[in-house]
């Protein structure tokens, strides 16, 4: 049975959300519904960023209504539990053509999540999820029409995919734990791309951007070549204000404009940047009475942070620089293909993207 959850936002003629915990909760595809795929990686700890990147995707629907009610189409977002089922969508070239994987708890190696040392956050897993997501990835990765945004746990799930970066726990010289505003350096190649270059007169210093984090591990490049096509964006700031030798944003293909990152990690939350919201699933986790009082603590001290103006309007750009505009571009993109192929035009095209504002 389809669950619909009353905290996501309200289904729609134009937008639905459903959740899949067992094959039978799989909706069937439908020509006119353009379906999102959700990896859900928290193993149903308490969280805000899966919700958060619910009510983003309803604010891009909210854009494109007139026009998805004009051409007779919808979205839908469909979240996978992925590492407690072991559910995952289908490979690109069928339903999906957009995936975003989300944070979650523990170590990224899941085999070393036994419940019991201190880093797994009480998550015990055996792993059988990660070599099918890999073969998904492997998928999305080889078709150009796919993209993928990886997210915080994403992220080292699939630098360690790759082997490009190690997972390390973050000791006490680092400061333990990354929580709350830090900073992320856009090394030269993040500062040449044609995406995340046009942001630099509006970064801190030229090439600093500011991100929400919380995470318990660092990916530590071991210095051999990325494979072909893949480019470093950034890395953590150090505590003593150095650019960090910790991976936090990685580029797996770019899409074939040229322009837009296609397949893309980044390892802090921007999906965590809209106040309200943010308090909003706050009160609603402690309503549940699955939190701690240090969770919901260090989760409102984050929050307040964003009260500043300087600092919200900071965070809004490192979203919409990379996670709100790439989601925007490629949703457009397979609305106006889908909404062709069934013989409609769709006058928006999602070059405009590149140039039109978004989030303020």
């Amino acid at each position: 049975m389809i669950e619909k959850d009353p905290m996501k936002p309200a289904d729609s003629a134009t937008f639905a959300f459903c959740r899949v915990a067992a094959g039978a909760d799989l909706p069937p595809s439908a020509p006119r519904v353009i379906d999102i795929a959700l990896l859900d990686l928290y193993f149903e700890y308490p969280n805000l960023g899966h919700d958060s990147l619910i009510h983003i995707l309803a604010e891009i629907e909210r854009e494109l209504r007139p026009l998805l009610k004009q051409t007779g189409l919808s979205l839908r977002v469909i979240s996978f539990e992925v590492r407690k089922r072991g559910m995952l969508p289908e490979p690109p070239g069928g339903r999906f053509g957009i995936y975003i994987g989300t944070g979650g708890p523990g170590h990224i190696d899941p085999r070393q999540n036994d419940g019991k040392a201190p880093w797994c956050q009480e998550v015990q897993e055996d792993g059988a999820w990660e070599s099918p997501a890999q073969r998904l990835f492997a998928a999305i990765l080889a078709d150009p029409q796919a993209a993928m945004i990886g997210i915080c746990h994403s992220f080292g799930v699939l630098c360690n995919w790759l082997k490009v970066a190690r997972p390390t726990l973050r000791g006490p010289d680092k400061g333990g734990k990354s929580t709350g505003i830090q900073q992320n350096h856009l090394t030269d190649e993040g500062c040449q791309h044609p995406w995340f270059g046009r942001f630099l007169g509006a970064l801190a210093e030229g090439r600093r951007c500011s991100v929400t984090d919380s995470r318990l591990f660092d990916l530590i490049p071991d210095g051999s070549p990325l494979p072909p096509g893949m480019t470093v964006i950034a890395n953590e700031v150090a505590p003593d204000g150095a650019r960090g030798d910790a991976l936090t944003m990685l580029e797996l293909a770019r899409d074939g404009s040229g322009v837009m990152p296609r397949f893309f990690a980044v390892n802090h939350h921007p999906e965590v940047f809209d106040v309200a919201l943010q308090r909003q699933l706050v009160e609603e986790r402690v309503a549940e009475g699955h939190v701690t009082n240090d969770w919901r603590e260090e989760r409102r001290r984050n929050i307040n942070h964003l009260d500043d103006p300087v600092v919200n309007r900071r965070i809004r750009l490192t979203s919409r620089m990379t996670l709100v505009d790439p989601l925007r571009f490629h949703i457009f993109r397979q609305v106006r293909r889908r909404a062709e192929s069934l013989g409609k035009s769709f006058p928006l095209h999602e070059d405009q993207v590149l140039t039109s504002p978004t989030l303020g």
